[in-house]
């Protein structure tokens, strides 16, 4: 990677002139017999915009439509003045951003102005010096229109809040929303700053017509169970010690909002359906997490949901599966990198709204 980026950026060396208990109790582990989940209605979270690939709809109070934009992506020109970029985080996710801002960026109106990472050794060699950020409190000194997180939710729990009161925020860690504390002081920055924060979709298929249902009260029930081998885990707590009795075990099932605390960077796609779906939120959202020893180069996500009873007594229910491809030992898949530029540059054509907006 370094050295693909090395071409890329050849010429710009020179300077230019505490989460909540809940009731449900999650499982750990096997489930020793299911049980039926018990319904709540209370600690709903917000309502969330969302930003499709085409589509964004933006709410207004009691969640009104107040506006409908349409964006293209392919041949597209932003026709307004460069929007400046700053990626935080250079995993694969950010060399993989990073690199479509040299190589894209331009003709899109997109200017990188800087990135930073926990270990600002990785960027040696493969980030020019002038791009390079060492302190991320002066990262108003860079003037960005938005900042993308694609590190850690930690960065978001830490520093998300005074990451708004100089830009918009793309959150590529959503699972640090699951912390009510933290979502609080993203909705307090967003409206005191005027910045909007943005949230990726990742690697959540059909967002869109999951919010459109829950808009309409027809979302009963949301479960998500996301598959893969052990190695591409980064368990923390309780789960960072189990050990699978056979080649796929169930290590967690019960609300999202317990599991991100333990699987924070395994859980993302889980807590954007969380989002997805605000009538159900963190608390009745069921994510399940399974370590199979079969899945070697792959992430498997199914998306289970459904509504209440029809006149035929009959429910409406979706069943999504999707097989996403992963180098082994890979927390994110090949087509996630992909959806991350898309949600980069879609919110990007955004008005800077308070609030948060699934993109």
């Amino acid at each position: 990677m370094p050295g693909t980026l090395e071409a890329q950026w050849r010429g710009l060396m020179d300077p230019p002139s505490a989460p909540t208990q809940h009731p449900l109790t999650p499982t750990f582990g096997p489930p020793q017999g299911r049980g039926k989940v018990r319904e709540r209605t209370e600690g709903q979270s917000p309502k969330i915009s969302r930003c499709p690939n085409l589509l964004c709809v933006v709410r207004g109070a009691a969640g009104s439509r107040i506006q409908t934009q349409t964006t293209e992506f392919k041949g597209m020109a932003l026709d307004r003045v460069p929007r400046k970029v700053g990626i935080v985080g250079y995993g694969r996710l950010g060399q993989s951003l990073v690199s479509h801002l040299l190589t894209q960026g331009p003709e899109l109106g997109l200017e990188l102005v800087f990135v930073w990472n926990r270990d600002p050794g990785r960027m040696a060699g493969s980030i020019p010096p002038s791009l390079q950020l060492q302190n991320l409190a002066a990262l108003g000194e860079r003037h960005p229109d938005l900042v993308v997180e694609v590190a850690h939710p930690k960065i978001i729990q830490e520093s998300g809040a005074e990451i708004l009161r100089y830009a918009n925020l793309l959150v590529g860690s959503p699972s640090a929303l699951a912390d009510q504390a933290t979502e609080r002081q993203l909705l307090e920055a967003s409206h005191r700053w005027g910045h909007a924060v943005f949230v990726a979709r990742g690697a959540l298929w059909g967002a869109e017509d999951i919010t459109r249902l829950d808009e309409a009260g027809g979302l009963q029930s949301l479960r998500v169970t996301m598959a893969t081998h052990p190695d591409g885990f980064r368990l923390e707590g309780p789960l960072a010690t189990m050990r699978s009795t056979g080649p796929r075990a169930v290590l967690y099932e019960g609300p999202v909002r317990g599991l991100c605390p333990h699987a924070p960077r395994n859980s993302n796609t889980m807590a954007a359906a969380a989002l997805a779906a605000p009538s159900l939120g963190f608390d009745r959202v069921i994510g399940v997490l399974v370590a199979d020893f079969s899945l070697k180069n792959m992430h498997v996500v199914d998306v289970e949901l459904s509504g209440p009873p029809g006149p035929t007594g009959q429910s409406f229910a979706v069943h999504t599966h999707r097989e996403n491809p992963a180098e082994p030992g890979a927390v994110t898949g090949s087509a996630t990198v992909t959806t991350f530029w898309r949600s980069l540059v879609g919110c990007c054509q955004l008005p800077s709204k308070p609030g948060i907006h699934l993109c």
